[in-house]
């Protein structure tokens, strides 16, 4: 075969090649420009995905005694509750105020004005727990020695007990130490749980609704 024949058969095979990929090329077009699939995700098995998807347990609680203003004579009753448990102390701390802070469910009187906040709990190595309540705790006098005795002790009592890692309580208002709550109960310092302001025995406890 000649080097003219050669050449004239190159040219041939080339105007084959163009004539076919001209063809094709709408048909890869559509191809490169279809999406893939996602891939399966693999680092989520399928029994841990159904785990997920399961609706949540019951949660645990714990029984706990709030100290209440009697009904029906001077000093604190206990109400037994269950609250939800928590392993974070202070967060249980919050919550039993919060309980207190709600109102007894046994139709004893309330100690806290139904506004009042908790804003923080802090627990020292010591066992001396502080509890930052709102200003709301101080704006609701019950009028007289008596009453502020009720309702600071209904919370040092309520978390004495209940924790027998604190020994000492003291309340704060709006992040700062305050004399008293209405002048006659010293609450610059931690105070101890007493057990002398209680009216009678424990209630009935009472279950959630």
């Amino acid at each position: 075969m000649t080097s003219r024949q050669a050449n004239a058969l190159t040219v041939v095979g080339l105007v084959g090649l163009l004539a076919v990929t001209s063809l094709t090329a709408p048909r890869w077009a559509r191809l490169l420009q279809r999406p893939l699939p996602a891939p399966a995700d693999e680092s989520a098995p399928a029994d841990t995905r159904r785990r997920d998807e399961a609706p949540a347990g019951p949660r645990s609680s714990i029984n706990v005694k709030l100290f209440f203003q009697a009904a029906d004579r001077p000093g604190l009753m206990i109400e037994e509750r269950a609250v939800p448990q928590s392993n974070d102390l202070s967060r249980q701390i919050k919550s039993v105020v919060e309980e207190l802070i709600a109102g007894s469910k046994n139709g004893l009187a309330p100690t806290l004005a139904p506004a009042t906040r908790v804003l923080e709990v802090f627990v020292t190595a010591r066992g001396v727990a502080y509890v930052n309540l709102s200003k709301e705790a101080a704006e609701a006098a019950g009028g007289g020695s008596e009453a502020e005795l009720i309702t600071v002790y209904s919370v040092v009592n309520s978390l004495a007990v209940n924790f027998p890692a604190i020994k000492r309580v003291q309340i704060l208002l709006e992040d700062k130490p305050r004399p008293t709550l209405w002048g006659h109960v010293d609450l610059t310092r931690p105070l101890p749980p007493d057990m002398t302001l209680l009216a009678t025995s424990t209630l009935t406890p009472v279950a959630n609704p």
